[in-house]
């Protein structure tokens, strides 16, 4: 069982880590957010290994069906060019912080995290204590009440960011004129050609 579970372990981070790969390296932004979606099915099956069900459904319900539908009509109000990779001149730059962030917050957790866990003592029979929805609700509303605000926060402000960057791209277009406004257009074209003739021919009488 324990072999089963390592194989099940190593195929949902292959998963996750080659979606996450997808993300940042394709060219096609519509197609990054679906790796988006992608990488966080991984992650919530393997919140299920893990047996935290309800962190899994909430990471489909929320992730998957909530931000990632939020990103992409972000990126389909936004976007100006599709299929262009938008990358700048020091991308190398910027991947070298990343990747040295990264590392500064996982090796000290790697060296000096005690991976030897003991199994809780208790009376045979007796199930390993679980933190379920009531846990979780209070630590929401208790000890992580300012990391749930800001999160949503930030959420509502990438959605505002959103609809004024839209706003202001749409304001640039030229905008589509209708079947009645174009007759109307043409009419007056016509009327202003007509009578530039008129003065044309005035003024060839005139002379």
């Amino acid at each position: 069982m324990d072999l089963l579970l390592q194989i099940i372990f190593g195929m949902l981070s292959a998963l996750i880590i080659g979606a996450a790969m997808m993300v940042v390296t394709v060219r096609n932004v519509i197609h990054a957010a679906l790796w988006l979606i992608a990488t966080f099915f991984g992650v919530a099956a393997l919140y299920l290994t893990l047996e935290a069900e309800f962190i899994a459904v909430v990471q489909v319900l929320v992730y998957v069906g909530a931000i990632s539908i939020l990103v992409l009509f972000a990126i389909m109000l936004t976007r100006s060019s599709e299929g262009e990779r938008l990358l700048t001149k020091h991308w190398w730059a910027a991947a070298l912080i990343s990747l040295g962030l990264f590392g500064a917050v996982l090796l000290p957790t790697l060296i000096g995290h005690a991976w030897s866990i003991p199994l809780p003592v208790g009376p045979a029979g007796t199930p390993e204590p679980l933190a379920g929805v009531p846990e979780l609700g209070r630590g929401f509303v208790n000890e992580f009440l300012i990391q749930f605000e800001v999160a949503g926060v930030l959420l509502t402000v990438a959605l505002i960011g959103a609809i004024v960057i839209a706003f202001e791209e749409r304001s640039r277009r030229r905008r589509v004129l209708t079947l009645s406004e174009e007759h109307i257009l043409r009419q007056r074209q016509q009327a202003t050609a007509a009578a530039e003739q008129v003065t044309v021919g005035a003024a060839d009488a005139a002379d």
